[in-house]
């Protein structure tokens, strides 16, 4: 089956710097197979109930502010896919819902157009359920879980640790409580413990500090419902920004 994987994408400028993240994401594209689709779940599109976009050319969503000009002027031209997009909707069974207004937000392109530079693969994204448990995130993961059968790469797009509240640009690393919680996910995540993370909020002022907005843990709870027990997991990229943003990335193949 076709691997499903969580990154980490961090801040929009890794879509036009070269660095380890950066690197990461070109050496992840290389080790896994070249998909014939990708469903990008992504932090950056949250939704009442599910929408998956069926557009057959999707725009470029500069969804950020106080940028250089040069990151807006980026453009991912790549195809979508209504045929895949509409069998994903048959998948979830009456969970979602068609959108044909959204596009492909920075959680896609900015990390795609490192991966695949020649928009070759057709992408479409599935929105994020702002009403939805953890577990019932996880569920509606394990409804596209067939996907992988058809060589459509499952890609959840957000960060472990997202705290832009509090960054801090002179941290080489990250604050203790980040790398407590982000070590205590990384472990649930081995240990295919999905209860504990499911309850991450149990780790306290850690998981307060880490995740004081759901949406960028998100896509991690669709990603572990697509994976099955069969899986390796491999990490990439383990290391943070700015204190407060943890980049580590996961594939589970």
């Amino acid at each position: 089956m076709m691997p499903v994987i969580f990154i980490g994408h961090g801040s929009p400028m890794n879509a036009i710097e070269d660095n380890e993240y950066t690197k990461g994401w070109k050496e992840i594209a290389d080790y896994i197979p070249k998909p014939e689709a990708i469903l990008s779940i992504s932090a950056h599109w949250v939704t009442n109930g599910t929408k998956i976009l069926t557009v057959d050319n999707p725009k470029t969503i500069h969804d950020f502010y106080g940028f250089p000009d040069e990151l807006y002027e980026v453009e991912y031209k790549t195809k979508g896919s209504s045929e895949i997009a509409l069998k994903t909707i048959e998948l979830l069974d009456g969970i979602a819902v068609a959108d044909t207004r959204w596009g492909l937000d920075h959680g896609t392109w900015s990390m795609l157009r490192v991966m695949y530079p020649q928009a070759d693969i057709p992408v479409y994204q599935m929105s994020i359920d702002t009403n939805a448990t953890p577990k019932e995130l996880f569920e509606i993961g394990k409804k596209l879980k067939s996907l992988r059968e058809r060589n459509v790469l499952i890609m959840g797009s957000g960060n472990i640790v997202h705290n832009l509240g509090i960054i801090d640009f002179s941290i080489n690393g990250g604050f203790d409580w980040a790398i407590k919680f982000n070590e205590y996910i990384t472990e649930k995540i081995e240990q295919r413990d999905f209860q504990s993370i499911f309850n991450y909020k149990n780790l306290g002022n850690a998981a307060r500090l880490a995740v004081p907005t759901t949406e960028h843990f998100d896509p991690l709870l669709y990603v572990l419902g697509a994976t099955s027990d069969s899986d390796k997991v491999t990490i990439f990229n383990k290391g943070y920004m700015a204190g407060s943003l943890a980049m580590t990335s996961f594939v589970f193949s």
